[in-house]
This record gives C-alpha cells, sequence and structure tokens, in this order.
C-alpha cells in the first residue's frame, strides 16, 4: 500500500510560508474563513499539501496562493517563498489610497476629541 501524500496542518503552513508573524495570527486567520480548494475551511488542524490552491484574506488584500512544497521549519523569507506560487500577486499601494495626515493647528497634537475625530476618519477610510 502506498503512503498517502504528505499533508501539514494549514495554519502551521501559512506560519512557515511567513504569511503571518505568529501561529497563533495564522490560526485566527483560518477561523476568520480560507478556501482550500474552493472548499471553506474555518478549522486549523484541516491539512494542506502540495497542489492545493488556498484563498485569503492578509492586511486587507485578497491572496490566492498554491502550495508547492511542504516546509520543515520556518526558514528565511527566500526559502520560504519556494513554499507556494503567488497565482494573483498583490497590487502596489499607490498613494491616492492612503489619506493624507491632516495637521492641526496649535501644539500640533490632537485633542481627545481631535483624535476620535481621526480615528472615525481613518475608519471611513477602511471601508
Amino acid at each position: 500500500m502506498a503512503d498517502p501524500a504528505p499533508k501539514l496542518r494549514i495554519d502551521k503552513w501559512l506560519w512557515q510560508a511567513r504569511f503571518f508573524k505568529t501561529r497563533g495570527l495564522s490560526a485566527k486567520a483560518v477561523s476568520s474563513g480560507v478556501r482550500v480548494n474552493g472548499l471553506n475551511v474555518s478549522k486549523p488542524a484541516f491539512n494542506v499539501g502540495p497542489g492545493d490552491v488556498l484563498t485569503f484574506s492578509q492586511a486587507r488584500q485578497v491572496r490566492v496562493i498554491k502550495v508547492v512544497a511542504l516546509g520543515e521549519r520556518r526558514g528565511p523569507a527566500p526559502e520560504a517563498q519556494q513554499l507556494y506560487e503567488d497565482l494573483d500577486p498583490p497590487q502596489p499601494r499607490s498613494e491616492d489610497d492612503v489619506p493624507p495626515v491632516q495637521r492641526l493647528e496649535g501644539n500640533s497634537r490632537p485633542t481627545k476629541r481631535d483624535r476620535r475625530k481621526l480615528d472615525l476618519d481613518r475608519g471611513r477610510a477602511l471601508e
């Protein structure tokens, strides 16, 4: 009987491929929703292997990644980039996406009221 294809937990693979800084963050991202070959997955223990296509959100972007290899450790970035093929590379951010910082009059330090207003404006810009 042939051995089944090697598999690795999806949260561990995302962490090893350096999509997330910690394994906890990658598990949280999987819990919030990841697609593997078009199938919705919400459990970090789901196994992935070479050839699987992952779709997930990362830093306000949707990433589409094809698993090429399984890693044995979380190595440096060049080593991690060999674990996947980016099917939809992220677009570079333009300067139009980021609203300019507004300077306030006076001592240039915002009051509590001004800071709340700035936070609301930033939240609307993200939507």
